[in-house]
């Protein structure tokens, strides 16, 4: 900054009021001098030091995101909605995987409290709410949450309500496609395969509809796990008529099965999954699924983000819901 204020032939605090856009205490900055000041900087190919400027001013232009699995294509759209909005608000993004495994979400939150960021969004799967409270008493940092299962009553959350859209989809598949054996690919011990598992039985329940413990078969949200899954049901003595899977990569191994086997979807076995990721339509058969919109949801994320962030909204945590749909393409 020196160097670029001996060049620009300014003061350094000059050069500090033009680069982070603050005022000059009343004093005006004419656009010939903030105009030599990007040009030295241009020249010297300065960059501003974001360590040294989180510690004098006590915001570090960083957001951190930590997505359940980067391998998922559902959460594609959603990082680059947070990027595209974090942009705009001239922050960047630090990108955390954490595969599902609680130990690797705890290890995030220690992250956060080890190098901290202005803001963090988070897409849970086992951490409490003891565990968000424990980070914002360390670090002050500002929190969203994607899904309705955490509470703190200064945290905004983002979700779909996978419940009742699990339940319309069953309700469509036993009276306007006419299937009694349903069986259901959960993910035991995640909150998204609970709620999705509990609205399937519910509308087996008030279709009157007995269904035996095997048409239940665990999966690990990916694709070898539904196409394992899928062969363990079409191995039944009574095998089921069609499949939910609770997202769609587990129904796509459930497609790659039932083609391996010769089956003809929906022919012999219907099958409908959970997303709508890019791949569901480019399969065959196309796939039937409840479609999230992770882009709106990201970008809702970043949004409430950044409200907090910058002080524009302050107070109890807020709510934003972001509607599923039933889209009903030849797989089931």
């Amino acid at each position: 900054m020196r160097d670029v204020a001996e060049l620009a032939a300014v003061s350094q605090s000059t050069v500090s009021r033009v680069l982070s856009n603050a005022g000059a205490g009343g004093i005006p900055i004419s656009e010939e001098t903030a105009h030599r000041i990007h040009e030295a900087v241009r020249q010297l190919g300065y960059h501003p030091n974001l360590a040294a400027r989180s510690l004098r001013g006590q915001t570090t232009s960083l957001i951190a995101m930590m997505v359940a699995d980067i391998g998922n294509p559902y959460y594609h759209h959603m990082a680059r909605s947070v990027q595209d909005v974090a942009r705009k608000h001239n922050y960047d993004v630090l990108l955390a995987n954490c595969d599902h495994d609680p130990q690797l979400e705890h290890h995030f939150i220690e992250g956060i409290i080890r190098r901290p960021v202005d803001g963090v969004i988070l897409t849970p799967y086992h951490l409490t709410s003891e565990d968000i409270d424990h980070m914002v008493q360390r670090t002050g940092v500002q929190v969203v949450v994607l899904g309705q299962h955490l509470e703190n009553e200064f945290v905004d959350t983002v979700f779909a309500d996978d419940g009742t859209a699990s339940y319309e989809a069953m309700q469509w598949l036993i009276h306007e496609r006419g299937h009694r054996r349903i069986a259901y690919i959960d993910v035991p011990g995640t909150r998204p395969g609970d709620r999705r598992r509990s609205a399937y039985r519910r509308a087996l329940i008030d279709a009157g509809i007995n269904t035996p413990a095997e048409y239940v078969h665990a999966g690990d949200f990916g694709i070898e796990s539904g196409e394992r899954a899928m062969r363990a049901l079409m191995a039944l003595p009574e095998r089921p008529t069609a499949v939910f899977a609770c997202n769609d990569l587990m129904a796509l191994g459930c497609l790659m099965a039932a083609n391996d086997l010769g089956l003809s979807v929906p022919g012999d076995v219907a099958i409908i999954g959970f997303d709508n990721i890019p791949e569901a339509a480019r399969v065959y058969p196309p796939l039937t699924t409840i479609a999230q919109f992770p882009k709106d949801m990201g970008a809702q994320l970043a949004n409430a983000l950044f409200e907090r962030i910058e002080g524009t909204i302050s107070g109890p945590g807020r709510s934003f819901e972001i509607p599923c749909r039933l889209i009903v393409r030849d797989s089931a």
